[in-house]
């Protein structure tokens, strides 16, 4: 426990201009590509949401920084709800909380298939709980809470999985290839200074290699 809480505390303490510029990124495209759905016909608000952006839910996993990006791109992308504040505000805060739980399991479970597997329920249990109570509150008539509360079951988990399986596969790839714009300064910072010591400690011992530390994943 202590151990991550040390980790935690370090991801959300040195945040560089890499990834407030990546957090940037990432509200801007969840906000984005949610309008484009709700401008028309209100897609993305419905009881029946068509919100693919909630594949980006899957991002905590790799980037500490896309908790509040998502917070604030959810905030951004409600603005043109039906359901005004109350989807502006109960609504993001959803995704707050299923973001902060989804980084969790990136923390806890090594085992990248129960990151995904795991780390994916909370967007689609807590919105499934909470949005329906959104709509209530905003006056939506006949709105039946358990049914709706199964339609976005359904709705959420074709976002969050049959499209966030293959983006979190996309970038655990691109970051194990190194490409620097998924690459985590945080990590890559914590595993250069382990590696420059073992460098001293080998060069002292009669030159001996470093071992290799750390996940190229994270």
């Amino acid at each position: 426990m202590k151990n991550l809480l040390k980790s935690i505390a370090s991801d959300f303490s040195h945040w560089n201009t890499k990834m407030i510029c990546r957090a940037g990124v990432i509200a801007a495209l969840y906000a984005a590509l949610t309008w484009a759905f709700g401008l028309g016909g209100g897609l993305a608000y419905g009881p029946f949401q068509i919100r693919p952006t909630e594949a980006l839910t899957i991002l905590p996993l790799f980037f500490p920084e896309s908790i509040p990006a998502l917070y604030i791109g959810c905030m951004l992308a409600n603005i043109i709800s039906i359901y005004n504040v109350y989807d502006i505000f109960l609504g993001s805060l959803a995704t707050l909380f299923a973001a902060f739980l989804t980084y969790l399991c990136g923390k806890i479970f090594k085992n990248r298939v129960l990151q995904v597997v795991v780390g994916g329920i909370w967007p689609v249990i807590l919105n499934a709980f909470i949005v329906p109570a959104v709509w209530i509150l905003a006056g939506t008539p006949d709105v039946v809470y358990w049914y709706q509360f199964a339609s976005m079951i359904i709705t959420q988990s074709v976002w969050v999985y049959a499209l966030g399986i293959p983006l979190y596969i996309a970038i655990y790839n691109l970051r194990k290839r190194g490409v620097r714009v998924f690459t985590s300064p945080v990590h890559a910072v914590q595993s250069t200074g382990v590696s420059a010591q073992a460098d001293m400690g080998g060069a002292q011992n009669g030159g001996g290699l470093p071992k290799e530390n750390g996940d190229n994943a994270r």
